[in-house]
């Protein structure tokens, strides 16, 4: 299932995080979001049963700052196709960058393009995307980090689609994936160094489903 795999692709090297929303708004500076690009940025048309356009996966760049956060990020972004489709996607995919902006990881913190760009799919039944976002401390520790969340919608219902969605038995489908990730990983590059607490078999999620990680 497309959900499932776009989960074990964001496995390998990360550990949990992710929040819904902050207790509390800033209270010394609102945020501030401007689009750039507000056209896709990209031209790759691929057509769905249920579309009767092709939907064109592009990207805009959100740009800001919160009391704790600045940001100058990248996102998945899509035009044409079924316009519930592609509101939702572009809708849940800013909330997920909003989610790793409000997070409190105890440090002032910037955001920036990750270190390469996630995979976007999007097929007949389900259109999903992973957004990796780097992060470091202001001012800056030994190394950054990688947050990565991923967003997938039924391009039938135009609902977002989660863990519990995809399999019958939540806790004995995220042990399978434990598994198989333990399984796989030795044999890429990660090797045996990779983090063992990324792939354990529980990750929360927002309140809106998208699963958040930080690796």
């Amino acid at each position: 299932m497309t959900v499932a795999l776009a989960v074990a692709a964001a496995l390998a090297g990360c550990s949990t995080s992710g929040t819904a929303t902050p207790a509390s708004a800033p209270t010394t500076t609102e945020v501030t979001v401007t689009t750039e690009s507000a056209e896709p940025t990209t031209t790759t048309p691929t057509t769905t049963s249920s579309a009767a356009e092709p939907y064109v996966v592009g990207s805009t760049r959100i740009t800001g700052s919160t009391e704790h956060a600045t940001f100058n990020v990248a996102i998945p972004q899509l035009s044409g196709g079924n316009p519930a489709v592609t509101a939702e996607f572009n809708e849940s995919m800013r909330a997920a960058l909003q989610d790793q902006i409000d997070r409190d990881y105890g440090y002032d913190f910037a955001l920036s393009d990750g270190y390469s760009t996630g995979a976007t799919y999007v097929g007949r039944r389900v259109i999903s995307a992973e957004q990796i976002t780097d992060w470091i401390a202001v001012p800056p520790g030994a190394h950054g980090n990688s947050l990565i969340a991923t967003v997938t919608i039924d391009a039938d219902t135009a609902q977002p689609i989660s863990l519990g969605d995809a399999f019958t038995d939540l806790d004995s489908g995220l042990s399978r994936l434990s598994e198989r990730a333990a399984e796989i990983l030795p044999t890429t590059r990660a090797g045996e160094s990779f983090e063992r607490s990324g792939i354990e078999r529980r990750w929360p999620t927002s309140r809106t489903g998208r699963h958040l990680r930080r690796g």
